[in-house]
């Protein structure tokens, strides 16, 4: 413990100095490239960092938060928490790109870095279409290879986060409450199960309260580390905008699930739509944008079990071509050696053997395994 204070004392050094936010404590490590470089630097090389204030360079010069500092790193550590900083490779890389992120922060889990990440937000005031919809597209994102981003607050995130769990894939909660206050108290059990088996992140000291400010600061978090954004409800001033306009404005895509056009949960995502927006009925149309970010495609339920027989040498090269989202069956010739006779009979013994998926036009997919 003593090894991992030395260690992370710095970085809270810094944060502590009045006038040092995030924002600009990025520029510092940027320049200087650690907090100890910084804190040792002198009174002309500061000067030259665009926005510090004089009550900053202060601060620095004539460092006096070392023990309140070394309190709050105890705390950290006291709770049993884990914690990165802004130069850690365990950082995430998409939120170490964002003007302001936190130059470290606390969690529970495990910490994926390498699998890419989509938020699914949306209102606290959830409609039985808004739960199920959020839930499936959790679902089924988390089976294409994402983790699953939300809040964990009422509503469509828990739906969210629900999802990702049944698929038995990962999940990463983002708190407006320090790791040591959970909110809102009807999941605990949700957040216990997501430190298990996904990650539980703040920004916040351990026993932050679940104070208003918080939340749109934790929201830039959500936008922040997830390669895109999915609003399925949200009202004209819902807070989920807040994070769909981060998101935009970090150059990352957002989506939004269309509604009941007499829904005022509904107006916000119409809005959001209006404002070019990509509309979401299933998460084939979120593979479709980012079909890049995701490593793998999901293996088929049927091979992974051994279900059927053997695939010959024709069917195997069209597994590897398809994805959930359906293709045309000459795009599939074009991508393959074989004529179009032999892949039209593998592709309607994969239909048969329950691998593949056919839909009108000669559209064919991998089918999608059932929650």
């Amino acid at each position: 413990m003593t090894q991992d204070i030395n260690i992370h004392l710095p970085w809270f050094i810094l944060k502590s100095i009045p006038g040092i936010g995030n924002l600009l404590y990025k520029r510092l490590i940027d320049r200087f490239k650690t907090p100890e470089q910084v804190l040792a630097t002198g009174e002309n090389e500061l000067r030259a960092i665009r926005g510090i204030s004089k009550k900053a360079i202060k601060g620095i010069l004539n460092c006096t938060v070392e023990k309140e500092a070394k309190q709050k790193l105890e705390g950290i550590k006291r709770a049993g928490l884990c914690l990165v900083t802004l130069n850690d490779p365990l950082y995430p890389p998409l939120l170490r790109e964002i003007p302001d992120p936190p130059p470290f922060f606390t969690y529970k889990g495990t910490l994926d870095t390498g699998s890419p990440c989509i938020a699914i937000v949306g209102s606290r005031n959830a409609t039985s279409y808004g739960l199920e919809t959020a839930s499936r597209l959790g679902h089924d994102l988390a089976l294409s290879g994402f983790q699953v981003v939300s809040g964990m607050a009422r509503g469509i995130d828990t739906a969210a986060h629900r999802g990702a769990l049944a698929a038995t894939g990962k999940t990463l909660a983002i708190l407006g409450t320090g790791l040591a206050r959970i909110y809102p108290r009807e999941n605990t059990r949700l957040f216990h199960e997501i430190s298990r088996r996904g990650t539980v992140v703040s920004e916040f000291s351990p026993d932050t309260q679940p104070e208003p400010r918080n939340f749109p600061i934790r929201n830039r978090l959500i936008a922040g580390i997830s390669t895109g954004t999915v609003v399925v409800e949200a009202t004209p001033r819902s807070g989920s905008l807040i994070t769909a306009r981060l998101a935009a404005e970090f150059s990352r895509d957002v989506f939004a699930v269309p509604g009941n056009i007499n829904s005022v949960r509904s107006r916000g995502t119409h809005g959001l739509i209006k404002q070019g927006a990509t509309l979401v009925e299933t998460h084939t149309d979120i593979i479709e944008e980012l079909h890049h970010m995701v490593h793998a495609e999901p293996v088929p339920a049927q091979l992974r079990a051994g279900k059927t027989d053997p695939l010959d040498t024709v069917q195997q090269a069209i597994i590897s071509i398809l994805d959930p989202y359906p293709q045309h069956i000459d795009a599939i010739v074009d991508k393959t050696d074989h004529d179009i006779g032999g892949i039209f009979a593998a592709l309607l013994d994969l239909e048969l053997k329950g691998i593949v998926k056919q839909s009108p036009g000669k559209l064919f997919s991998i089918k999608e395994e059932q929650p």
